[in-house]
């Protein structure tokens, strides 16, 4: 590899983890116009597995800001983000797939307008499809993968016995 092409490849990389972050930002702020304008024209989201919909980022964009109302506090973390570009025959490496977990707490409004205690926590996984346009990166496609919810409430304890 040329030093060109690290240095590419880095910019690339730096890239891609940016808008990784602008699309937790978005979600977490409810930007929902800043959340369309991560995808591509065609872009589409899929969060089924969290009981949500799978659609058009518009569509999608739609459905969380109507469901995560109910939670204005939310604070999600994207980690282990594992970047590949494309290698299949012909990419010029226009593509990149992404796979990150996630931990999503969400609130409601604290007390007295104080800090907010978690009413709801989940995780799980991320796969972020990419496509670099003539505005740069954006993602074409992003699949929520829930592994774990945590309700309300306090945890049970568990029956032993």
């Amino acid at each position: 590899m040329t030093q060109r092409t690290e240095l590419a490849t880095v910019r690339d990389r730096l890239a891609v983890d940016e808008l990784v972050t602008e699309y937790a930002a978005a979600v977490d702020d409810g930007d929902w116009e800043a959340y369309r304008g991560l995808f591509t024209p065609e872009g589409r989201a899929d969060y089924r597995s969290a009981g949500g919909i799978e659609g058009s980022a518009r569509e999608v964009a739609g459905w969380l800001a109507e469901h995560l109302e109910a939670f204005p506090v939310r604070q999600h973390l994207i980690v282990n983000r594992r970047v590949r570009f494309g290698v299949r025959e012909q990419d010029t490496g226009d593509t990149a797939r992404v796979r990150a977990d996630y931990v999503a707490p969400m609130g409601r409004t604290g007390r007295d307008g104080g800090p907010a205690e978690p009413d709801l926590v989940c995780g799980g996984r991320y796969a972020f499809a990419l496509l670099r346009t003539d505005d740069g990166w954006r993602l074409s496609e992003v699949v929520v993968r829930e592994k774990w919810r945590r309700p309300p409430g306090p945890p049970t304890a568990p029956v032993i016995g």
